[in-house]
Formats: C-alpha cells, structure tokens, sequence
C-alpha cells in the first residue's frame, strides 16, 4: 500500500483523513520536518519510500532535474489547495486510478477540474 508523507504547506488534517481510511500517512509536523528544507523532506520520503503530497510547486522544481523515478509527487493546484476536506474527497476519489503511477513514480497534478500525471523522470 502507498505511504504518504504530507508537506507543511497543507493542513496535517489531510494526513489524519488518509489514516482514518487505512493508509499509512504523516504530516512533517510529526517528523518535526515543518521548518525543514525542502530537499530534506524530499530525501526523508525518499528513504521511506513515501509519496509526497503538497501545494508546494518547489518540489516539481527538484524532480525537474532529478534522474529518478521516486519519489512520486502529489501536487494540489488552484483552488482546492487550501480545502483539505475537498482534498482528501479529491484524493481518495482518484486514489485507486493513479496509484499504479505513483508506485511507478510520477507526478500527478490534481485541479478542481482535472488531474494530470507525469511520469519520471521527467
């Protein structure tokens, strides 16, 4: 089952709705990573083999350049960025439709209106 670390720019509730629905998730917050460098997060869901979710456009930015297929990426855009009950409706809607890109690495891109999967390395 795909675990997921949520970043610091979204709400740890996010993270609590995927636990109550049976996955493994953690906010930074409860790795103590909320102030931590974007490349740190970034390596520490490497290392547990985790897929990030964030509104934080910076970590597209790193796997731009990254020469890997993990870890996959997550990215709220647009207006249901700051609606973690929209995301997590969202999410665990699409979830069992774009998790064989994530296990497979990607970056999946969700809108209001849209979602968009891009497979890494890009």
């Amino acid at each position: 089952m795909i675990k997921f670390l949520v970043d610091n720019a979204l709400s740890p509730l996010l993270s609590t709705k995927l636990c109550e629905s049976g996955y493994d998730s953690v906010h930074v917050r409860e790795l103590n990573l909320q102030n931590s460098d974007d490349l740190i997060i970034f390596n520490n869901a490497l290392e547990q083999n985790r897929v990030i979710i964030s509104a934080d456009t910076d970590f597209s930015t790193i796997l731009s350049t990254w020469k890997y297929s993990f870890p996959s990426l997550i990215l709220f855009r647009r207006g249901i960025a700051r609606h973690p009950l929209k995301q997590i409706k969202i999410l665990l809607e699409n979830l069992s439709s774009i998790e064989s890109a994530l296990e497979s690495g990607s970056i999946v891109v969700i809108e209001e209106s849209r979602i968009r999967i891009r497979s890494l390395p890009l």
